[in-house]
């Protein structure tokens, strides 16, 4: 029986547009009237998150960053918050520099970086919240750490490049992917699994009574850690292979179809 259905947000809820539909907003509405708990799991800030657990009435704890902070929505306490530490924050701001790629910082549920650019611009859209611009990322965290990093590029090259940060942080951090165009770095000891793990306990459900539904990299542990995992039919091979089924697309009301097929009535 399903208690609890854990929804990635850009990608599953949402596309490009960054609307969820009407199907979808009845159909979590129907579920939620049922009394099954809803909760978002996904890579953005906690307020690029927000608006759209109060759209659709969620007051489960939030999980953003990745499972690197959950929060409240109610009442905006933080209930988890693991950062990366400061040496790794420093190493990735000066490789990716050194490569020529662009990086970005998160601290504070603001995001750093030192120039307004393409990509600047594209995270600024799709989480509609502007970055705050510094002259160096090094100073501005010298001696701080930071809930993660970015990395943003061209899907190609952001394909290409992810490898190499995962060789170099191997073991030191927790390295994946969301939209193609991102590469994000966080804390060796946070994923969206373990974020959905904490979340369930909190609310006295098992993971066998969790509905997971996603569609990237990122949410690989999060499909692995629940009792019933769905991808999404824009979702890579790699998460539609371990997924225990495969709904439409973004575009088609994959969430509506999950939910109506394992939450009747």
């Amino acid at each position: 029986m399903i208690k609890l259905v854990a929804l990635d947000l850009d990608g599953t809820l949402v596309g490009r547009d960054l609307k969820v539909s009407p199907r979808v907003r009845e159909e979590i509405a129907r579920v939620r009237g049922t009394g099954v708990e809803g909760c978002i799991v996904t890579g953005r800030m906690y307020r690029a998150t927000l608006p759209y657990a109060r759209e659709l009435a969620l007051t489960a704890p939030v999980i953003c960053y990745q499972g690197a902070a959950i929060v409240d929505p109610e009442t905006d306490d933080v209930l988890f918050d693991v950062a990366v530490e400061n040496e790794i924050v420093l190493d990735l701001v000066r490789t990716a520099k050194r490569d020529g790629m662009h990086v970005q910082l998160y601290r504070n549920d603001n995001y750093y970086c030192e120039q307004r650019n393409r990509f600047s611009g594209l995270y600024a859209r799709l989480s509609r919240v502007e970055p705050i611009i510094v002259p160096n990322l090094e100073e501005a965290f010298a001696t701080s750490d930071a809930t993660k990093g970015v990395v943003i590029a061209d899907a190609s090259d952001a394909a290409a490049y992810a490898p190499r940060v995962e060789a170099h942080f191997s073991g030191r951090a927790y390295v994946t992917r969301s939209y193609p165009e991102f590469i994000e770095v966080l804390n060796p000891h946070v994923d969206k699994g373990e974020a959905l793990r904490f979340v369930a306990a909190r609310l006295g459900i098992e993971m066998s009574d969790v509905l997971a539904i996603g569609d990237s990299w990122n949410d690989e542990p999060l499909l692995r850690a629940a009792g019933t995992a769905v991808a999404m039919g824009n979702a890579p091979e790699s998460l539609r292979t371990l997924a225990d089924a495969v709904v439409a697309d973004v575009e088609n009301d994959g969430v509506a179809e999950a939910l109506r097929r394992y939450i009747p009535g």
